[in-house]
């Protein structure tokens, strides 16, 4: 599991824009801008991204996100115990993170270099929510863009699961499979030269 942070913001996040060449480019947003802390965890091997959303980005809020964690992936008959990949933020280091990540040992913890984000998998997910799922829309308040959240993450995995084609192939009928046949003799049949030196075929 790949835990970190991030934050949504009221004002629409623009995935696609233009403008002419040599102009600023403003857009429009209604009120002051508001913003919701996501705090999530992500698991690369069924591709699902599990996310706590809070006012605040603190150690409690991340405690709620162990817990959640925990009821998901269940904590007392685990055969072997759960592997977290995380950096050296403050509320990942704090004191009351430190005695609950002790308090469950079902959680084994495998920390990030300092300064290399790009070794959580977890960025790439809060890119994709931000471009796709909660891209070109404006939220009236927090409390709209905090419902928005957990629909836009179960479009994203849903996005990301593997899915079976609805498309199912025909057997071939008797003259597909002559049709076929002809294909693939037509080379030698225009290679073939008769008793005169003339090239057969078409």
């Amino acid at each position: 599991m790949f835990l970190d942070e991030s934050e949504a913001l009221t004002p629409p996040y623009l995935a696609r824009c233009w403008t002419r060449r040599g102009t600023e480019l403003r857009i429009q947003a209604p009120g002051q801008a508001k913003k919701r802390a996501m705090l999530g965890a992500f698991d690369p091997v069924r591709r699902h991204l599990l996310v706590h959303t809070s006012a605040t980005k603190r150690s409690t809020d991340f405690v709620a996100l162990l817990d959640q964690l925990g009821a998901a992936y269940g904590t007392t008959q685990r055969a072997r115990p759960l592997v977290a990949v995380l950096d050296n933020g403050p509320i990942h280091t704090s004191k009351l993170t430190t005695k609950a990540l002790a308090a469950r040992p079902w959680l084994t913890l495998e920390w990030l270099p300092k300064y290399a984000p790009e070794l959580n998998d977890i960025e790439r997910c809060w890119r994709d929510l931000k471009q796709h799922q909660l891209a070109n829309r404006t939220f009236a308040d927090a409390d709209a863009l905090a419902r928005a959240i957990p629909d836009a993450v179960v479009r994203l995995n849903h996005e990301r699961q593997p899915h079976s084609s609805r498309i199912r192939r025909r057997p071939a009928t008797k003259m597909v499979r002559r049709a076929r046949s002809v294909m693939r003799l037509r080379p030698w049949v225009r290679g073939r030269r008769d008793s005169r030196g003339v090239r057969g075929g078409a």
